[in-house]
């Protein structure tokens, strides 16, 4: 079996975990806030993400070189996690991933004013089409958009904003920093929040977070492998695989069933992700912003892929960090 086929099926398996932990926090969901499922799953995801930050053989202290763009990414990335929270709580898994989905079609009009990117006019109508496929799921109109729609659209911005931050800043911040500010974050502003929406939990509901921070840590660890394994080209598309997952668990455990709508517009997202991830990798693009991204939407118990490869002293792209020179 060739690199890339390993990646891929390895990329497969840890989006299939991904898939499984999203339906433990739509099953929380039901019953407790987002800001209460947020706040215990980074609790119990700092055990993990410590471990993996104890890799870090960069010096220096905690603080930012960039205070204002790590600011935003916090914000941003605080944000991100409580709407996907919402959204997987209230709305069809498959609508739901239709919608994050748009992610890196975001990341590519957010990295012109950010990164200095040009989008030609190919990429351009790629974007377009993948708004309008957007516009299909969504259908205005003709179904009843709620607060859930609008958290899943958030998300998705959110997380491409992310993105593109790390992407401009990263290879000047730790990825401590990286990884930490994030999760502090979403840590001290759920916790403040808390105190509003808090209900006492059953030991079953602590255990499913536990689930949950554990499926988090070894998706994470599996996807890392992936991408040392194969190109970046052929792993990332995998996340799309997710729809699948989403279809499956949502007729078996929620009585859900993929509409043609949905499926209809998840099929035209998807075809201009994967368009605009070609171009990147075959260096029709300098920048290449949506390929380097490596992660799904950011969640807080998702770490960023990018950020975890450093830390195994890896440049994002698999080779050696040491061999690479940072991009200007």
């Amino acid at each position: 079996m060739s690199a890339n086929a390993r990646g891929a099926l390895l990329a497969l398996l840890a989006f299939g975990i991904f898939a499984t932990h999203d339906v433990f926090i739509k099953v929380l969901g039901g019953i407790y806030s987002p800001v209460q499922i947020v706040f215990f799953s980074v609790l119990l995801s700092f055990p993990l993400a410590t471990i993996m930050m104890m890799r870090d053989v960069q010096p220096g202290t905690l603080v930012p070189r960039h205070p204002v763009w790590i600011a935003v990414r916090t914000a941003a990335a605080v944000l991100t996690g409580f709407c996907a929270f919402y959204a997987f709580s209230v709305l069809p898994l498959a609508q739901t991933y239709a919608i994050l989905f748009a992610a890196p079609l975001l990341i590519t009009v957010l990295a012109i004013p950010i990164l200095g990117e040009k989008v030609r006019i190919r990429r351009w109508l790629a974007v377009l089409v993948g708004l309008a496929g957007v516009l299909v799921v969504l259908r205005p109109g003709g179904t009843t958009l709620g607060l859930g729609h609008a958290a899943a659209l958030v998300a998705a911005f959110g997380g491409a904003l992310s993105s593109v931050i790390v992407r401009k800043i990263g290879a000047e911040e730790r990825p401590v920093v990286l990884l930490l500010y994030p999760m502090v974050g979403n840590f001290v502003i759920m916790g403040v929040a808390l105190a509003w929406v808090y209900e006492p939990m059953p030991v079953q509901h602590l255990g499913y977070l536990a689930i949950i921070a554990a499926l988090a840590w070894t998706a994470s660890r599996i996807q890392i492998t992936a991408y040392s394994q194969g190109e970046a080209a052929i792993i990332a598309p995998m996340q799309y695989s997710q729809i699948l997952w989403a279809a499956g668990y949502g007729f078996l455990f929620f009585d859900e069933r993929l509409d043609r709508w949905t499926a209809i517009g998840a099929g035209i997202i998807i075809a201009s992700g994967v368009y605009i991830v070609l171009r990147e990798a075959r260096g029709q693009s300098a920048v290449t912003p949506v390929l380097r991204t490596r992660s799904r939407t950011e969640m807080a118990t998702s770490l960023r892929i990018g950020t975890l490869l450093r830390l195994r002293g890896q440049h994002p792209d698999g080779t050696a960090a040491s061999r690479v020179h940072p991009p200007h």
